[in-house]
């Protein structure tokens, strides 16, 4: 028995090992492009706060006894200083009153091919809500961190179908991390201080420590790779975001749907004083929160169909985690439904939580170090693991 179990073993690491090696070539590119554009998107935020520092405070003086602008007014103003073909989409209010808000032209095109074509504008607009001043304006269409959570995303394909040309090679890397896991497994405690540890001398060959690299950085690297990969493929395939909430719901099946939850006022009770009632009551319930964002009611290019009018409300700064959903009819801004966080079940704050586990950001900082070590770990693995390949096959290399 114990002879049969060896042999068991051995061919089990025999055919991991070839399909290691030849998912590992297949894909080994685009691997190295989705792991350094998550590495360099990890800081984004911090990046953005430190050179936006600026335009993030409005600065208004005397602010405290002076009174916001109509956030529809407000919109106008800003539709005139900055004019576009299109219409203003939504704006994020801060609650905290020295913060300035931001407006945002957004329109896509679902039947282009590529990002560039697919996202026909996308400009954020800081204005100052006393006096209406436009701040700066940012065009997030071209920048930097945009083009790369795209690439990340879809390789600047068209988003609907490019997700699954990213999300195929995540999927064998996926099997890589877990079958480079079986091959590292060390066969007794012999082979394990080598291992766990670099075990490097001056006479140790450059071979023998980029094969370290690979298989000890490998396995460190695994658990929170596995963690990236599987958040990361959740938004590539529905069976995934399935699976996450039947597991950590208990089972549910069936996600909160609060679509029959709808607008019955006439749409004569709307003015422009609808969103400012609607942003007083948000402010009222969670005057500790973060901020929120309002559909500012225009139709677009892509529009689909908005049952309700919806206001998620972000409790933290630095994550998304953390959300509680609140339901207006959008005529009279009569509120209709709260769905708070601390009632949501524990399916649906993992799903809230994807975000955050997939960018690193759901503890701050600490967990953001270890998604841009981890990733970059993850970049390196396809070259070492080449480098070890052709090794081989030049032994005299």
């Amino acid at each position: 028995m114990p002879v049969t179990k060896k042999k068991n073993k051995s061919f089990l690491k025999h055919w991991f090992g070839k399909l290691h090696l030849w998912f590992g070539l297949a894909v080994g590119i685009p691997v190295v492009i989705i792991s350094i554009t998550g590495a360099l998107y990890v800081f984004k935020d911090e990046f953005e706060n430190l050179t936006r520092k600026d335009v993030l405070y409005h600065h208004e003086p005397n602010s405290d006894s002076k009174e916001l602008i109509p956030i529809s007014v407000l919109a106008k103003q800003v539709e005139k200083a900055v004019p576009e073909e299109y219409p203003l989409h939504w704006v994020n209010v801060p609650i905290d009153p020295a913060m300035s808000y931001q407006y945002y032209y957004y329109e896509r095109n679902p039947d282009a091919w590529h990002y560039f074509d697919e996202v026909v504008i996308y400009k954020l607009i800081y204005v100052n809500p006393y006096s209406g001043e436009v701040l700066r304006v940012y065009d997030e269409k071209m920048g930097f961190f945009n083009i790369v959570k795209m690439i990340h995303f879809s390789f600047l394909l068209q988003s609907d179908w490019g997700k699954y040309v990213v999300g195929i090679p995540v999927c064998l890397f996926v099997f890589m991390l877990i079958s480079g896991i079986v091959l590292w497994w060390p066969r007794n405690k012999a082979g394990r201080k080598q291992r766990f540890q670099f075990v490097w001398k001056k006479k140790t060959k450059s071979k023998r420590k980029n094969y370290d690299l690979h298989s000890i950085l490998g396995f460190y690297g695994s658990i929170f790779a596995l963690i990236f990969s599987v958040t990361g493929l959740f938004y590539c395939f529905f069976v995934i975001q399935a699976f996450v909430y039947v597991v950590f719901s208990g089972g549910e099946t069936v996600y909160p749907d609060h679509s029959h939850i709808t607008t019955t006022a006439p749409a004569a009770l709307r003015t422009e004083y609808t969103l400012d009632s609607i942003a007083n009551q948000v402010k009222r319930l969670y005057p500790e929160s973060y901020g929120f964002a309002l559909d500012l009611g225009d139709e677009h290019l892509d529009e689909h169909e908005h049952p309700n009018f919806e206001v998620y409300v972000k409790h933290l700064s630095y994550s998304y985690h953390k959300m509680s959903q609140l339901i207006f009819d959008e005529h009279s801004a009569e509120l209709l439904h709260t769905h708070d966080y601390k009632d949501k079940n524990l399916g649906e704050r993992m799903v809230g939580a994807n975000y955050d586990i997939h960018v690193g950001s759901i503890f701050n900082l600490p967990t953001k170090i270890i998604a841009f070590l981890v990733s970059l770990i993850c970049a390196s693995l396809p070259v070492t693991g080449f480098m070890i390949w052709y090794g081989r096959k030049n032994k005299r290399i």
